[in-house]
């Protein structure tokens, strides 16, 4: 079990037809007796929200920060859909509190898919209660919820985290469209540890940041990107920084499923850059090398070519010093205070040749230090981007 892992939790999911394949596309995960719990939101920068995204806003701000359920759809992202689009997202959140004894209010709304067409509420809305009707705890109900939210994803992505006397489950779906303020990208977490509604937001703020907020495909940042969590409190309080861990685990875990299932990639690759004059500036730097496009091509072609990395990190707009920048590929330095420096090339070209590739720069001139996770750019991301996906 991931979602409904911890206690006090169902989870449910079905077709609605808003997938042509009429695969099951609607997901939700509830409160098992349908009363508001303290939940918490990280939604997109996207100064072009989707209409679940302004619902669900408008509903934790509205509620105090307690929910009990989430309802999940895929196919159609009800992003740029006026009016209209809002009011479905809204009429989703008044079915799911019927089927559940909740008010409206106490409903968030996610959604996934291609925007700027009209979501089919008169379609959808005659499923909603029968999916909410099959909700459970086994392990059926929770990974069938985590598949019914997939779109161009390849693999369900799911987690559940123990901890001393509490948990945390979690699903997501994305893979691409991976960049802040949040990782296309819809995450919702559970947890059975007892937390008021401002703690549940820090904690998960917390976990976002070296997680989501430090995964990028492609540079583009959703329309509807959104992580919720919700907390039962069925387990009692969690021990000093025992939530913030969990959540933060969770959430790193996600991230590490979405970059490996991107689209049309190869490898996975964790960019980081230490000797920055910050953290801030460190964690800059490895985002402008990570959306590099020449880099990701190289990373492709499994080409330790460690001048393009130098030449982002030149215009990353952080402190730089070319006579004081240090390259290494697993470990292996194939530059030195700016210039080439001899090494094994099979050991860099094996390491080149995993799955997994770890670059690292060294700046040289600070302590500030910083990672970003992102993958290669392969011929099956412009096989499925060159049309609308």
């Amino acid at each position: 079990m991931s979602i409904t892992g911890p206690a006090g939790f169902v989870a449910a999911s079905g077709a609605a037809g808003i997938k042509a394949s009429g695969d099951p596309d609607v997901a939700v995960v509830a409160t098992a007796d349908g009363r508001p719990v303290p939940a918490a939101a990280v939604f997109t920068d996207n100064l072009a929200p989707a209409a679940p995204v302004v619902v669900s806003r408008e509903h934790l701000a509205g509620s105090g920060g307690m929910a009990a359920a989430v309802v999940l759809t895929a196919g159609n992202a009800n992003a740029a859909t006026g009016a209209p689009g809002k009011a479905a997202a809204a009429r989703l959140c008044e079915l799911v509190g019927e089927g559940i004894g909740a008010s409206p209010e106490h409903v968030l709304v996610c959604q996934t898919g291609l925007i700027g067409i009209p979501f089919p509420i008169g379609l959808a809305s005659g499923a909603i209660g029968s999916v909410v009707a099959k909700r459970g705890s086994d392990r059926d109900d929770s990974s069938g919820a985590a598949r019914a939210i997939l779109t161009t994803d390849t693999v369900a992505k799911e987690v559940l985290i123990g901890r001393d006397g509490f948990s945390v489950g979690a699903m997501a779906k994305g893979a691409a469209m991976l960049a802040p303020n949040m990782a296309t990208m819809l995450a919702v977490l559970t947890t059975d540890a007892r937390v008021d509604p401002p703690t549940l937001q820090a904690a998960l703020a917390a976990a976002v940041g070296p997680s989501f907020n430090s995964l990028t495909v492609d540079g583009c940042t959703s329309t509807n990107d959104t992580v919720i969590v919700l907390a039962s409190g069925l387990a009692g309080p969690p021990g000093p920084g025992a939530l913030e861990s969990a959540l933060a685990e969770a959430c790193g875990s996600l991230a590490e499923q979405m970059a490996a299932d991107a689209e049309g990639a190869t490898k996975v690759v964790r960019i980081t850059v230490s000797g920055a004059g910050s953290d801030d500036e460190a964690h800059r730097a490895a985002r402008k090398v990570a959306d590099s496009l020449l880099v990701k091509c190289s990373m492709n072609g499994e080409d330790p070519y460690w001048g393009r990395v130098v030449s982002e990190l030149a215009t990353a707009g952080v402190g730089f010093d070319p006579d004081l920048v240090s390259i290494f590929y697993g470990g292996v330095a194939v530059c030195r205070s700016g210039v080439a420096a001899d090494h094994d090339r099979a050991t860099v070209q094996a390491h080149m040749s995993g799955h997994h590739i770890d670059l690292h720069c060294e700046l040289g001139l600070g302590s500030g230090s910083g990672a970003v996770l992102t993958t290669d750019l392969g011929h099956g991301y412009i096989d499925e981007n060159r049309t609308t996906s």
